[in-house]
């Protein structure tokens, strides 16, 4: 990958470099990773076929859109958050920018403290010191916090080329520990045990709810898909590599949570969604320190691609400052926010309303950039402009005040139909609210902006 400083100035096709191997590892390395192995071990309160069921479908429908935004990072050369310039305007995709900081930021932050327990257990067998959640165990959490900070900066300490070599080498050591694991999951609980367990009633998830779940969990990955395609000289590298890549890396890990939350349920008796991280799983079964080494390595692959995608938007928003500069203030911030948890008390009730904000503030940003793409201005753009004062995509002082308008509407919208049952019961709320956005903005559009650039 060449010239990633600038997020806005176009990559030029002789310039891309990344391979169809380089772009697959990166989209399964970016899902086979902590968070995901905890939603699965979450969607366990649905209980073994809804969890498939809904994995499956919600993860599908939400990577077409990671597709449909490679794709325009292909066309176009430049990163998710300088494409949002030309729907949201030069100024306006600051709202965005500030979105996918924060929602990055915010999974830098879940996978580092997912790590961190595992660096606190490790910490318990080497020294003794309490681990998370007894008490004294704060010291062990904070070193882990701190350790795993150090590792993300020098993970990402050369910008685009360092992620690069994180994926390469941590795709190879994940397929080896989810073999092992899964291996050692199935001689402790009989597959078909697993299949039938039953949810305890006080547990249960609504398949509405775990659709939203799992629908924040992926559209969180969309915003960063030109981040990465720009860098790719073929068209199919952009589309069905990351869409089969994510896919492969979200189902992949979230069945080994998954099948790992409900073994422990079945043998301990009780179901605690709070169990369902990979550090405590992995303590449950005995799988050592070799396996926490591994999960401190997941932390360290996926939370390269969400600084790297929270660095874009950084630059995006200042653009005088270098990428590798913003990934550097961005992964200081990450240590920071990582702290939250421990403020908060769980860990659990931390994500689940971190994964409420990501379904809420992504989906209409989404819909508004694929509509404008690919139904307003028929997949093309002037990538000349999206710096330009006063060119095509100034709109008003810079701000199109229509896709503001929408984002805001998507928004409330979500919180209104989050929490109604028949949708909650039935097919979530998500999907449905960037249906009405994409329709709202292309509406909008036409009514005060007819001009396509």
């Amino acid at each position: 990958m060449q010239n990633d400083n600038d997020q806005i100035t176009s990559i030029a096709m002789h310039q891309r470099k990344t391979s169809t191997w380089d772009m697959f590892a990166t989209w399964v390395g970016a899902n086979a990773n902590n968070g995901t192995w905890f939603v699965g071990g979450v969607l366990a309160a649905c209980g073994f076929s809804v969890a498939i069921n809904v994995l499956v479908l919600s993860s599908a429908l939400s990577y077409v859109f990671l597709s449909l935004i490679g794709y325009i990072g292909y066309q176009t050369g430049v990163s998710t958050m300088a494409v949002s310039r030309a729907s949201f305007g030069v100024r306006g995709s600051y709202l965005p920018s500030l979105v996918n900081l924060t929602q990055f930021i915010g999974w830098t932050a879940v996978n580092t403290f997912i790590a961190a327990q595992s660096v606190s257990l490790l910490l318990n067998d080497l020294l003794g010191w309490p681990v998370w959640g007894k008490p004294g165990g704060w010291k062990g959490i904070v070193a882990g916090i701190v350790v795993m900070s150090i590792l993300h900066i020098i993970s990402i300490a050369s910008g685009s080329r360092s992620v690069q070599m994180i994926e390469r080498l941590g795709i190879i050591l994940v397929l080896i520990f989810v073999i092992w694991e899964s291996v050692v999951v199935l001689k402790t609980v009989p597959f078909s045990h697993i299949v039938k367990w039953q949810v305890p009633a006080s547990a249960k998830m609504a398949t509405g709810a775990a659709i939203d779940y799992v629908a924040a969990f992926n559209l969180a990955w969309v915003t960063a898909g030109a981040d990465f395609t720009r860098f790719t000289p073929k068209k199919h590298n952009s589309t069905l590599t990351p869409f089969f890549g994510a896919m492969v890396g979200v189902i992949w890990f979230a069945f080994i949570g998954l099948i790992s939350t409900i073994s422990i349920a079945i043998t301990s008796g009780a179901y605690n969604a709070n169990n369902s991280d990979p550090s405590t799983i992995a303590s449950q079964l005995g799988l050592g320190v070799v396996a926490l080494l591994v999960i401190i390595l997941t932390s360290m692959t996926a939370n390269a691609v969400n600084l790297l995608a929270a660095g874009s938007a950084l630059s995006n928003i200042f653009t005088k400052i270098k990428l590798k500069y913003s990934l550097w203030i961005v992964a200081i911030v990450a240590t920071i926010v990582t702290f939250i948890p421990m403020i908060i008390g769980s860990f659990l009730d931390t994500f689940t309303a971190f994964l409420d904000y990501v379904g809420m503030v992504l989906g209409p940003i989404i819909a508004i950039i694929c509509t404008d793409f690919y139904l307003r201005c028929h997949k093309k753009y002037d990538v000349t402009q999206l710096t330009k004062k006063n060119g095509s995509y100034w709109y008003s002082h810079g701000i199109n005040w229509s896709a503001v308008a929408t984002w805001v509407i998507g928004t409330v919208l979500f919180l209104i139909l989050h929490n109604v049952a028949a949708l909650k019961n039935t097919i979530g709320a998500t999907f449905l609210v960037m249906l009405i956005s994409g329709a709202i903005y292309y509406v909008l559009m036409l009514m005060f902006n007819r001009k396509v650039a």
